[in-house]
């Protein structure tokens, strides 16, 4: 089984206490970056470690949440080995995996159910990156000039 990181700020955080449960009886362990209260918190202190250890390999898989999932997507998408992608329903979550081998799923806490949270995770974590011409164009993406 596969070693899931989490992250959220104060907006995601009881949404990512949910979804942390929910992969917990999947079998997953996994990794809290933080928050870890509802009190207004930044976002980028913990998508920064939840992109390194994603980076590192000390973790296969991250989901992050906020409010809407742009502010920790464009944080957790300057890390060059990261791909997060903002999923709010299946189909989403689907092609994201399937073509772009996104490694991070990041849920706009404030726009989905709980009950969306777990269908859009098991989704995401059961979709295999079909390779060929997609991967072509994933390794397009880190920028040349970092």
């Amino acid at each position: 089984m596969s070693k899931i990181g989490f992250a959220s700020d104060h907006a995601g955080f009881e949404l990512k206490e949910f979804v942390k449960s929910y992969v917990a009886q999947k079998g997953f362990s996994y990794k809290d970056f933080g928050a870890f209260t509802i009190e207004s918190s930044d976002y980028p202190d913990f998508a920064h470690p939840l992109a390194e250890a994603v980076e590192s390999g000390e973790v296969d898989l991250g989901v992050a949440l906020c409010g809407s999932g742009n502010g920790i997507s464009m944080t957790l998408n300057k890390h060059r080995g990261v791909r997060a992608a903002i999923c709010w329903n299946t189909d989403i979550a689907r092609v994201t995996r399937a073509h772009n081998d996104a490694n991070i799923l990041v849920l706009p806490a404030r726009f989905i159910t709980s009950e969306d949270a777990k269908e859009i995770i098991t989704i995401f974590f059961n979709t295999p990156f079909e390779g060929g011409r997609h991967l072509r164009r994933i390794e397009k993406i880190p920028c040349l000039s970092f």
